[in-house]
């Protein structure tokens, strides 16, 4: 019992400085509009961007793959549980990014965060030095302390402090890490520039598009197509869970890397694979995100991100504007964005508090997302409740 109350005390102190985490029971599929224990709201904190999650093709295609392949696939890849949904999904993935990677082949993982420690752990088993961006997916960092590599941490969006830290690498693998869109902060990486230091010093260049896949581009191919980068030096992490409203994610790469991760990345040869029904409905998702309904969302996603920077007005809360569907309010004090996220829940509206170590201390946010499924009467509502919350709470410091 020692133990347990040890840990109370721990669970108490996080109370104490406003930074224990709740969970909220949805009863609804994922959308705009959500049941939340019990209680009928608008949500603004979900990563479908496109609005794929529930989408009927999609959940059609989900059904079909069930009825064709089970539920599930009963052993790892490499043992009896590769399918044909699954080998079928990674030629499509390939297909799809093939304008931007050279001899391209994908692989397909269960999670981003296990896609993401397959790739840094494999790229170093035989060690070497790993340059990690220092505001990188929690993904990136666990993978680069499982890697065996010298890892040095360069300050954010930092090219010439990157610059030096390669120069005096004589490492004979070198790999450089980092997110696409900010998961917190929504800014974008400055890739062209990473990419050319990479060339330029013979490193690898991962890239986690998270946040950039199926929403960045003209049609969907994230930061790569955004930015008009081509090159073997790129591994690419893209998730399918977010703007591909399924699950699960895939690296894509030069055939030969995809291969070395075939043989050596633990997170993918020692686990089971994913169901092939979300291979099936994923297949239904990139129809959608490479066709005119998929330009057609991203369009309407970029007139709400306008819509809510043009209208928001913010005197003491910090708006971070972003080209992506997230935009964060920074408010600071853990305390005090928590109680905006309690009163704009109550008011119907649900954005979480995002506060440390998510994020650093004093940068506590509401992390507001934007879905292609919004309307422009939502974000009318969200920006008119945003503007008086302001003046409301700081009015009554």
């Amino acid at each position: 019992m020692d133990l347990i109350a040890a840990l109370d005390r721990e669970l108490q102190q996080l109370d104490e400085r406003s930074l224990r985490r709740r969970r909220r029971i949805a009863d609804t599929p994922c959308a705009p509009q959500v049941q939340v224990d019990g209680r009928p709201m608008l949500a603004f904190c979900s990563n479908d961007y496109l609005g794929l999650a529930a989408h009927p093709r999609v959940v059609e295609a989900l059904r079909e793959g069930a009825i064709l392949y089970g539920a599930g696939s009963g052993a790892s890849h490499l043992i009896s549980g590769h399918t044909r949904a699954h080998a079928l999904l990674e030629d499509r993935l390939a297909e799809f990014l093939a304008p931007h990677l050279d001899a391209v082949r994908a692989l397909y993982f269960c999670t981003g965060y296990m896609a993401n420690m397959a790739v840094l752990t494999a790229l170093l088993v035989q060690g070497g030095d790993l340059f990690s961006e220092e505001l990188n997916h929690a993904s990136l960092i666990d993978g680069a302390r499982l890697s065996r590599a010298r890892v040095a941490v360069y300050p954010h969006g930092d090219i010439e402090a990157l610059e030096k830290l390669l120069a005096a690498s004589s490492a004979a693998t070198k790999v450089v890490a980092t997110d696409s869109v900010f998961s917190m902060d929504a800014d974008l990486a400055p890739l062209p520039a990473l990419l050319a230091l990479c060339e330029k010093y013979g490193a690898w260049l991962v890239v986690d598009d998270a946040h950039g896949f199926g929403v960045l581009g003209e049609h969907g191919r994230g930061s790569l197509e955004h930015f008009g980068l081509r090159s073997p030096h790129l591994v690419y992490m893209g998730t399918l869970g977010k703007a591909a409203g399924v699950g699960g994610a895939f690296v894509a790469a030069h055939a030969t890397v995809i291969e070395w991760l075939v043989q050596r990345a633990r997170p993918y040869i020692y686990t089971t694979a994913a169901p092939p029904a979300l291979a099936h409905a994923l297949m239904a998702s990139l129809d959608i995100i490479s066709g005119a309904e998929g330009a057609e969302r991203r369009a309407h996603l970029r007139t709400l991100i306008g819509q809510l920077q043009d209208s928001l007005h913010l005197q003491k809360w910090e708006h971070m504007r972003s080209e992506s569907a997230i935009q964060p309010i920074i408010i600071g004090a853990n305390e005090r964005a928590m109680q905006a996220a309690t009163a704009l829940y109550e008011g119907g509206l649900w954005i979480p508090a995002i506060r440390p170590p998510t994020v650093p201390p004093g940068t506590a946010r509401l992390r507001v997302t934007l879905s292609a499924a919004h309307t422009t009467e939502n974000i009318t509502q969200l920006v008119t409740a945003l503007n008086a919350l302001e003046t409301t709470l700081e009015d009554n410091v």
